[in-house]
């Protein structure tokens, strides 16, 4: 882990985005294509440790950014060349551009000044996206990388912000993979050789004063919406 100091400088709103992967409600809602990923992106909190992040970043200034897969719903352009996309087409659930599938999950609220860009291909929220051209021209240097699943789209996304040049940081209590013990098997002996790993709670006391990052973590439930505090 780093130090406070160290953390802080690398998450400076003003150069940092924050990313969240395949957050949408056709993989981690009620109605998932995944049901097992969606469960225990639920379960184990981080998905609601997703949307307090999100919520933060609206209030200190930071960019967030979305990204979503999906599918034209005649398949142009989609990937056949692996067992994951074939065994994709077949699921009851399609993730169709358009659809209710498609669109972010609650309890992540989405403000008018994100952004969410959209694939069609491949396995990589960054490759072959809008998403590097959008970071540069953000002044992005720091890429602070959170959702589903730490099984692909997570390291994918992890290992294509490093070959690009941005410091990635990863709150590991803010990714879910399956099985439950996939994820801190992959953050311990993969993502801590090329990110920075903290936790959802030190990305909240960097980007916010101590008395809201305290506030903001007293939130829980399943059901709760998370609103930004308007006032």
């Amino acid at each position: 882990m780093p130090s406070k100091e160290q953390l802080a400088a690398q998450l400076d709103p003003a150069t940092t985005v924050l990313l969240t992967v395949e957050c949408q409600q056709g993989v981690v809602g009620p109605g998932s294509a995944l049901p097992e990923l969606a469960e225990e992106a639920r379960s184990s909190g981080a998905l609601h440790r997703v949307a307090r992040l999100v919520a933060a970043a609206h209030e200190a200034g930071v960019q967030v950014l979305h990204a979503v897969a999906e599918r034209r719903p005649d398949g142009r352009g989609a990937n056949s060349n692996a067992r994951l996309f074939r065994a994709a087409g077949r699921l009851p659930v399609q993730q169709h551009s358009g659809s209710t599938a498609v669109r972010i999950a609650a309890p992540i609220e989405v403000a008018d000044e994100d952004l969410v860009v959209r694939r069609l291909h491949g396995l990589s929220p960054i490759a072959g996206t809008d998403v590097d051209a959008l970071l540069r021209n953000l002044g992005c240097r720091t890429l602070v990388v959170t959702g589903v699943s730490a099984n692909v789209a997570i390291p994918n996304a992890a290992f294509d912000a490093v070959n690009l040049g941005y410091t990635t940081v990863v709150p590991s209590d803010a990714i879910a993979g399956v099985p439950a013990d996939y994820t801190p098997a992959l953050i311990r002996n993969t993502l801590a050789l090329v990110a920075t790993i903290t936790t959802t709670d030190d990305v909240l006391d960097c980007w916010l004063s101590r008395e809201r990052a305290r506030a903001l973590s007293g939130r829980s439930g399943p059901d709760r919406a998370w609103r930004r505090d308007r006032r």
